[in-house]
């Protein structure tokens, strides 16, 4: 596998409710190259926000989580081809059936990959167990969700950076590992459970980054984003 390079190895959340705040963080970080849209933002902007992204050549992690059945996966997943994006992420929990038809649906020629969420990181174990009834230990649960989409044909999944070094080993170098829960050594985890410092989660196997407030939410944030990339290389 290709690993990108440091900076475009690094996933900056577009964590803002409007267009208008998304445009200011835009023009506040030139830098960044690969940026996320997530459900507030897509919600309210529509695909007004990804063609913004587009016009200025970067490219997009759009985060929509989607998970429904393999009928209307596969419509919402052709849909979402549409707009050109780079990263899509639907819900492994949603089964084998279901992440068949978003694949088949995105077809061998499309740009778009398709990345399966195994568990969320806000996510402790202690929930797993007693909230949402898994009779699995963490770890044990991502891994299986991982291998699910694998088996499935997904090329790649979003995980908790601790548990990247086993879903590499499992799941191989050609798996694309995307990782939340990245906090540089300087930040607080926050509502982040499962986390790790960007150096711990690359040697961990990760290909890509997703790294958000330390840096839109830092005093200034082209410091900050210039601190991640530090820490990186």
């Amino acid at each position: 596998m290709t690993y990108p390079s440091p900076t475009d190895s690094i996933i900056v959340p577009l964590d803002v409710p409007t267009p208008l705040q998304a445009l200011a963080l835009l023009d506040q970080l030139p830098q960044v190259n690969f940026w996320k849209v997530g459900l507030e933002l897509f919600i309210s902007s529509g695909g007004e926000i990804l063609k913004i992204l587009q016009e200025r050549e970067k490219r997009i992690f759009l985060d929509l989580k989607l998970h429904d059945i393999p009928n209307t996966m596969a419509g919402a997943t052709g849909a979402a081809k549409l707009y050109e994006v780079d990263f899509l992420t639907v819900h492994a929990s949603a089964g084998q059936g279901a992440l068949k038809a978003a694949v088949e649906a995105v077809g061998p020629s499309s740009q778009l990959q398709l990345l399966a969420v195994t568990l969320l990181t806000s996510i402790s174990n202690r929930q797993l167990a007693f909230e949402l009834r898994v009779p699995l230990e963490l770890p044990e649960y991502v891994l299986q969700m991982a291998v699910l989409a694998k088996d499935a044909g997904v090329p790649g999944a979003v995980c908790s950076p601790q548990e990247a070094s086993e879903l590499r080993r499992v799941c191989g170098e050609d798996f694309l590992l995307v990782c939340p829960g990245v906090r540089p050594s300087w930040a607080q985890a926050k509502d982040q459970r499962r986390v790790m410092t960007p150096r711990e989660a690359l040697e961990a196997g990760a290909n890509y980054l997703v790294i958000g407030r330390p840096i839109t939410q830092a005093e200034n944030p082209v410091e900050a984003w210039e601190r991640v990339v530090a820490e990186v290389q």
